[in-house]
């Protein structure tokens, strides 16, 4: 059998497995998807199943969120489904979209549509559309332009999304110029596709991504935002990153991701900062146990960018990053806070990368049971992830390097599990609270009870638990030393 031969019998093997993949996935929703094409049937009105539930159906992977177009417009959807929907939901009405909830699953139902751009706006004008080809036309890519009619199972595939689904190939129905002149997030959605299905992306798209990558400043950061959250918490997130900075993308919005590639690393090796980085990402993602860690990941990505602004040559040549981590620190919460991330998630990212290289030195011996209280008090509820991203950064080539990296942090974590049984450092506290401070120093509430409370929490994290006479005899000695009580 010839080279040609083989690959298209694989090809039809691929199409072969996607088609019973469907069939299985759609037996399952088909009580209520074709329940609910009946009653729009009935209404003199098509249904269909459409866009990402037909591709992910088509892969096997068909949740509970299943989308649909048709010809009627919002209110007559409505009609249709009244009474016969647990719950409706009108938020994305001014879009065309009704939502609803039926038996356990979640139903959008979109008018088709034959959207228009004036290519400054960063919002689509909706205008209806008549058919389903030209909703299907305005889709953003192939595998994503396919339909199922209902309640008939009809299959609609007028620009070779099965065919691309099969080869696992990104491409557009249109030109790409035409959908990323449409919609530039588009171009960032491609990315996030191929970090999400392990897709390629056509050469054609690729091109056209480096050519028009200027224009994602039109689109608004939270758009940004919830695509490269969804493309870093993808199954293959090196490749959706990868791509972000050969295109240029990724200047647009995480310029200090490109920055590394310019960076050397403190080994002076040939692999720069920015491949160090995507090693550091993928070793987090090894030790994830339930799902993307987006916190985790995040802080990975970043947790180098601070190099470039720190690099040194000294006098013998090797090139270092002084407190590299605190200016990666301040440059991850800007990021992050252009970005629109929210505060609760940019705090523990920025916490994780400025606290990244506190474990370097514990193998030089140099740690007392004090400076173990502090990382852990540092670290707070993140501890757990700084063990994961610590143990992530280490990607020398050395073996015994790093067998010797590895077998420090286990004596850290072990020393950190000792301590914390005998003084429970998840909750280091002073040995005294508010009440008995301002009891024994004869003091109202003020800001002498919060130095106070604070002295204390020092002493405790320097020594370890006082017991109660020990508390209150340091607690009057600083109190005399600082003029407090005579």
């Amino acid at each position: 059998m010839s080279e040609a031969s083989a690959s298209h019998a694989a090809d039809r093997r691929e199409l072969t497995a996607a088609q019973r993949n469907a069939v299985a996935e759609l037996l399952r929703v088909s009580p209520v998807a074709d329940e609910l094409g009946r009653r729009f049937a009935q209404a003199g009105h098509e249904l269909h199943l459409v866009g990402g539930s037909v591709r992910d159906a088509l892969l096997g992977r068909l949740g509970n969120d299943l989308d649909f177009c048709t010809d009627a417009h919002p209110d007559e959807t409505i009609k249709v489904i009244r009474g016969w929907a647990e719950s409706i939901w009108e938020t994305g009405r001014e879009f065309g979209t009704i939502a609803c909830q039926r038996d356990g699953l979640n139903l959008e139902i979109t008018t088709f549509r034959a959207e228009v751009y004036d290519q400054v706006s960063r919002n689509p004008v909706v205008q209806y559309g008549t058919s389903l080809t030209e909703d299907l036309k305005r889709r953003d890519f192939t595998v994503n332009a396919m339909a199922v009619s209902l309640p008939d199972h009809r299959f609609t595939d007028p620009y070779g999304g099965l065919a691309d689904l099969a080869a696992k190939i990104i491409r557009t129905p249109g030109t790409p110029q035409e959908s990323f002149r449409d919609d530039p997030l588009r171009m960032l959605r491609a990315a996030r596709f191929a970090a999400q299905l392990r897709f390629a992306v056509h050469p054609d798209v690729r091109a056209a991504m480096t050519e028009m990558a200027a224009d994602l400043d039109r689109i608004t950061a939270e758009r940004i935002r919830d695509e490269f959250t969804k493309l870093l918490c993808g199954a293959d997130p090196i490749t959706g990153l990868r791509l972000l900075v050969d295109t240029g993308l990724a200047e647009r919005f995480l310029p200090e991701l490109t920055g590394l590639k310019l960076t050397i690393d403190e080994h002076a090796q040939h692999k720069d900062v920015y491949e160090h980085t995507l090693t550091v990402v993928s070793n987090a993602m090894s030790m994830e146990s339930d799902g993307c860690d987006f916190v985790l990941r995040m802080a990975a990505l970043m947790h180098d960018i601070g190099k470039p602004a720190t690099k040194a040559v000294g006098a013998d040549g090797r090139v270092s990053f002084h407190h590299h981590e605190v200016v990666g620190a301040r440059l991850t919460k800007n990021r992050m806070k252009a970005l629109r991330y929210s505060k609760e998630i940019t705090s523990q990212v920025v916490k994780l990368v400025g606290l990244h290289l506190r474990f370097y030195g514990y193998g030089r011996g140099e740690w007392t049971d004090s400076a173990v209280r502090r990382y852990v008090t540092d670290a707070g509820d993140l501890l757990s992830r700084l063990h994961k991203l610590t143990r992530s950064d280490c990607t020398t080539r050395n073996r015994r390097k790093a067998a010797q990296l590895a077998a420090d942090y286990d004596a850290l974590e072990e020393r950190i599990a000792r301590i914390a049984a005998e003084e429970d450092l998840a909750r280091v506290r002073p040995d005294l609270d508010g009440n008995a401070i301002m009891e024994l120093l004869g003091v109202p509430p003020g800001p002498v009870v919060g130095r106070a409370w604070q002295y204390l929490k020092e002493l405790r994290l320097e020594r370890g638990p006082l017991d109660r006479d020990e508390a209150e005899a340091e607690l009057l000695r600083w109190a005399r030393d600082e003029g407090i009580t005579g």
